[in-house]
């Protein structure tokens, strides 16, 4: 059955009948913070069930999951992850699909230190260059692809200070600790609305591989109805259209299984 259809279903049923709230406990990653914060507040207000959002690295996630961590559902910084999960039998067969396409970008919390084409970045000057952990995160994986890309590695290597989710990444440019480094534009975009501050560069999407972010639902909440309803809820044009407000491209089409 088409996602579409079935959250348009899942929600006349919730509109039309009394049902009991439940809980449902969702992984995200942690450049989807802001989103994902308010999709489940405005599921909230139409479920009446309960989202526990825990937010941190999609590889710690995935670690979590494998030792038996009570998620029911993950938001995945990358596809690899889900796609790992539902063939080892930890995630629902069908169930995974991309709800966002995310964008990386080299920000620092001062102004007119990141050029529009990012050729600070060949200058070198500067002390620190922060980033995720390559191994843990993917806006980490793809930072280390547009070094590479750019045949800088070499020269930046010394200076390059991993946090261990994108969320430390951000924090350690935002204090000051890091002069500048690579993070989700989505967070960037999150903080503008407060006070715009800083410079950035939106790398281009060629120098990495598509940050497509998959969804899948856990074996733990293959049961739940809860579980269920909030990943059609992500289909919804309610969340689709907070999911746009953040920098992201929408990617969902469905089950990968399904295409």
């Amino acid at each position: 059955m088409p996602w579409m259809k079935l959250w348009i279903m899942i929600f006349l049923t919730m509109l039309s009948e009394f049902v009991c709230a439940d809980t449902v406990t969702v992984a995200v990653a942690a450049n989807f913070t802001q989103p994902m914060q308010q999709i489940a507040h405005q599921f909230e207000k139409i479920s009446g069930d309960h989202v526990i959002l825990v937010f941190g690295s999609t590889g710690n996630f995935y670690a979590q999951i494998k030792a038996g961590a009570p998620f029911e559902v993950l938001l995945a910084a990358d596809e690899q992850t889900p796609t790992k999960l539902e063939q080892e039998h930890l995630g629902v067969a069908g169930s995974r699909f991309t709800y966002a396409v995310g964008k990386l970008v080299l920000w620092s919390a001062q102004p007119k230190v990141v050029d529009a084409e990012g050729r600070v970045l060949q200058s070198g000057a500067f002390a620190h260059l922060a980033l995720a952990n390559p191994h843990l995160a993917p806006y980490g994986a793809a930072a280390m692809q547009t070094l590479q890309s750019l045949q800088l590695l070499p020269a930046l290597q010394a200076k390059l200070v991993e946090g261990e989710s994108i969320a430390q990444a951000y924090q350690f440019i935002a204090t000051g600790n890091a002069t500048l480094g690579f993070v989700a534009l989505s967070q960037v975009m999150a903080q503008q609305g407060q006070s715009a501050r800083g410079s950035m560069w939106v790398v281009p999407a060629a120098d990495y591989t598509p940050l497509r972010q998959d969804a899948i639902l856990l074996q733990k909440g293959r049961n739940d109805r809860a579980a269920v309803a909030l990943l059609a809820f992500l289909h919804s044009p309610a969340a689709q259209h907070v999911i746009r407000s953040f920098g992201y491209d929408l990617g969902i089409l469905g089950p990968h299984d399904a295409q």
